[in-house]
């Protein structure tokens, strides 16, 4: 079937075609309104090395960095991602969706601190509560471990946290795949009612090596053998013909008679006109025989 056909088809089936259509875009429309719109926001941090590690530098703690701030920022992620973290956080008016973790393609000890919701006022006020909570957190791990505060590491921020953004994409794959969805079944039902209608209803076509049954149903199929007509005997002949034959009484009817009169041969009779229907010969004429043919 070329893209014609499909057209054609599409044509004739209108009328189940554009109620599919129209179902669509209800249902785009229901997407559209129940799924709500997402807002994100994000800041970025990074861990600096204490006072005492930066001395050497003149207190200046970006000449100094060590591999080991790098892994306090992965343990430090994991810790504001656990179900501890996610409790405080809650407590303290965090709503919906947090997410902390090492800044992509980082060359030191960066971090991205991100809170995602339907609220954009929500989202900003969460993402500083993170940050905030984030700086807590970092400064109570050293603290278990008795770390001198002129020898703990710090946290700077980078990035404040930014202006949620909307999120459309996972809108628009819903939207997307309703309209597939829709169209697809439209087509679908399009095309079942016109194999339905060239088909015509309640008519079964089996399968190959289908029993069919013996019922009235299997009968009505199969096809009806023509009565065998009987051969016509070439032996008989028509009763025109056996009618044409008599033309003069039979030899063995003649030879009864004696003398000369015998002997001399009869006058021929009078040829009958053939009659247009069969009759039956008359019983003097024939005596009860059946007349000679003319061999």
């Amino acid at each position: 079937m070329d893209l014609a056909e499909i057209w054609r088809v599409m044509r004739r089936r209108w009328y189940v075609l554009i109620p599919g259509l129209v179902l669509t875009a209800a249902l785009a429309a229901a997407v559209h309104l129940l799924v709500p719109v997402e807002y994100q926001s994000q800041s970025t941090v990074t861990l600096l090395n204490s006072k005492k590690a930066t001395e050497a530098f003149d207190g200046n703690p970006f000449l100094s960095t060590q591999t080991s701030l790098t892994g306090m920022a992965d343990g430090l992620a994991r810790n504001l991602n656990s179900d501890g973290a996610v409790a405080d956080l809650k407590a303290l008016g965090l709503t919906g969706k947090h997410e902390a973790k090492i800044a992509d393609n980082a060359l030191g000890p960066f971090m991205w601190l991100t809170v995602t919701g339907t609220d954009r006022a929500a989202v900003l006020k969460s993402d500083e509560i993170l940050t905030a909570y984030a700086q807590k957190r970092l400064d109570e791990f050293q603290t278990q471990q008795t770390v001198r505060p002129e020898a703990m590491i710090r946290m700077a921020v980078i990035v404040p946290p930014q202006e949620p953004q909307a999120q459309t994409k996972s809108r628009i794959q819903f939207l997307v795949m309703a309209g597939a969805l829709g169209f697809v079944l439209s087509l679908v039902a399009t095309f079942f009612v016109e194999a339905r209608k060239r088909r015509g209803p309640g008519r079964h076509r089996p399968e190959a090596g289908e029993d069919q049954g013996d019922g009235p149903e299997a009968r009505a199929t199969e096809p009806q053998e023509r009565p065998a007509v009987a051969p016509v005997s070439r032996t008989e002949e028509p009763a025109v013909e056996r009618t044409l034959g008599i033309r003069r009484p039979p030899s063995w009817a003649r030879s009864g008679q004696d003398g000369p009169a015998a002997a001399q041969p009869e006058a021929p009779q009078p040829v009958m006109a053939a009659p247009t229907t069969a009759e039956p010969l008359d019983e003097e004429s024939t005596h009860g025989h059946r007349p000679h043919t003319g061999q």
